[in-house]
């Protein structure tokens, strides 16, 4: 078996902690992994790891491979040039499995990156009744049963029995809440998990009868050699989900039943579902102080938040934004995130504080041609070996001891000591030390963007 993890996408419903260059999928919401590295944990209970590939776009590629690196040697990760939706991720990743190891009759589970599910054995049992179906020949999607009448997510309409699974009638759109209502208490209706698992063949074959635009574009792509994804032929790509694609179009879709836990963490009302609650129903998550609120969720990342009196409310605090809507209107936080975007305001793009596997950053101040960081590294780690086109850094240690190397030659720096990192120079700020060190970067130049780095060694697999 071949596992797939999609890991692409902005998060822009879990806007303000999901951010465009960090988004929910690298974040920790809720445990000391990211909801990334706990899909691949889950994934590698029962798949080799290197029969695990990840797709993702090329803005997220470094996150991704560092957080997937193993003893420092990630996973595969497929970089996907501009974002074309689930349907091309899919048919890369499948091309590329068929190309490595050519058996057309092996099985490939996909799974998106940002779902939560603890009974790891019961969802392991799901596959196993999956992966029976998908040998027949079925295109297999696994679909959770609805608890309440959900209107953020797709349903899809079972009819007969099929083994341990059902027949597919229909996919349905994201329904109003009457007709949410309706679907649950016919029973006939599950969510859709965007969980799928199929022959590889099969796969191929019905990409080809339903989307031969995808199936043209893809025989385009060698993998023989590279894994590269061109632009030139990615960039004609439809921008496609799977399910209209091929899964609403094939008559050889069935489903099986997600007996396990399982949550979407899509949107802030999910979030609040899969929390723990208070007598009053509400879930608190961070510093909070609250007084007589009932059924809402405040979540504080790094200040206190007081909260009186709410209702049905979500509070959502990072460093540099607050949200606060009511709890059956946190589909609609995309609407925010878009303004944003539309005008430019960094506030969707990144976060002021960003996660490093070698510790972290925080965004002080920035400008016309200029940006201040304080960066901390922690013992033990370093950043990779590098050079920018675009920008020259200054250093300031702070706290700890810093040994920086440039142009091959070490540097020892205690608080108080600066050095000049110019253009194009290649450097490295490593801290083999016990104690955290914290240093002031100020760039200069344009642009000033992270994708401004050319790395030689990297010890997260970054390379």
């Amino acid at each position: 078996m071949y596992g797939v993890i999609l890991a692409g996408g902005s998060g822009s419903r879990l806007w303000p902690m999901s951010r465009e260059l960090y988004p929910k999928q690298l974040l920790n919401m809720q445990n000391e992994d990211s909801l990334l590295q706990a899909t691949y944990k889950r994934l590698a209970k029962f798949i080799p790891h290197e029969n695990i590939i990840a797709t993702t776009g090329v803005k997220h590629l470094a996150n991704v491979k560092s957080q997937l690196s193993k003893d420092g040697k990630g996973l595969k990760v497929l970089s996907e040039p501009i974002s074309r939706n689930t349907a091309p991720a899919i048919a890369i990743a499948v091309k590329n499995i068929l190309t490595n190891n050519e058996d057309e009759d092996d099985v490939v589970l996909v799974v998106p990156s940002d779902h939560v599910i603890r009974d790891i054995e019961k969802f392991k049992s799901s596959v196993e009744k999956g992966e029976q179906l998908a040998k027949q020949g079925y295109l297999v999607t696994f679909g959770v049963q609805p608890s309440y009448p959900e209107t953020g997510y797709g349903y899809i309409k079972v009819s007969d029995a099929l083994g341990d699974g059902f027949k597919v009638d229909k996919f349905v759109e994201k329904p109003d809440y009457d007709e949410a209502e309706a679907y649950v208490k016919t029973g006939k209706y599950f969510w859709n998990s965007g969980i799928f698992m199929f022959r590889a063949s099969v796969f191929m074959g019905e990409l080809k009868k339903h989307s031969p635009e995808i199936f043209c574009l893809l025989e385009r792509l060698d993998f023989s050699k590279s894994d590269e994804v061109p632009y030139i032929e990615y960039e004609r790509m439809p921008n496609i989900s799977v399910d209209y694609a091929v899964m609403e179009k094939s008559d050889k879709i069935a489903l099986v039943k997600l007996e396990c836990d399982w949550s979407d963490l899509g949107s802030w009302s999910s979030i609040y579902e899969s929390e723990k609650k208070d007598e009053n129903g509400n879930a608190f998550v961070g510093h909070v102080i609250d007084i007589d609120s009932k059924n809402s969720l405040v979540y504080s990342s790094s200040k206190l938040c007081a909260s009186i009196g709410l209702e049905d409310t979500v509070i959502v605090e990072t460093e540099d934004a607050i949200l606060a809507c009511k709890k059956d209107r946190t589909q609609d936080v995309k609407k925010i995130y878009d303004i944003l975007k539309q005008q430019n305001d960094d506030t969707h793009l990144i976060h002021k504080t960003v996660f490093r596997p070698w510790g972290f950053y925080t965004v002080l101040n920035h400008g016309d041609g200029f940006l201040t960081k304080m960066i901390q590294v922690n013992p033990g780690q370093k950043l990779s070996v590098q050079s920018h086109n675009f920008r020259s850094e200054h250093w300031v240690i702070l706290a700890g001891t810093a040994k920086v190397v440039l142009e091959g030659k070490d540097y020892i720096l205690s608080p108080g000591n600066s050095i000049d990192i110019p253009l194009k120079a290649i450097h490295s700020l490593q801290n083999p030390y016990n104690e955290p060190i914290k240093v002031i970067e100020v760039q200069l130049g344009d642009p000033l963007i992270e994708e401004d780095i050319i790395r030689y060694e990297d010890m997260y697999g970054r390379v």
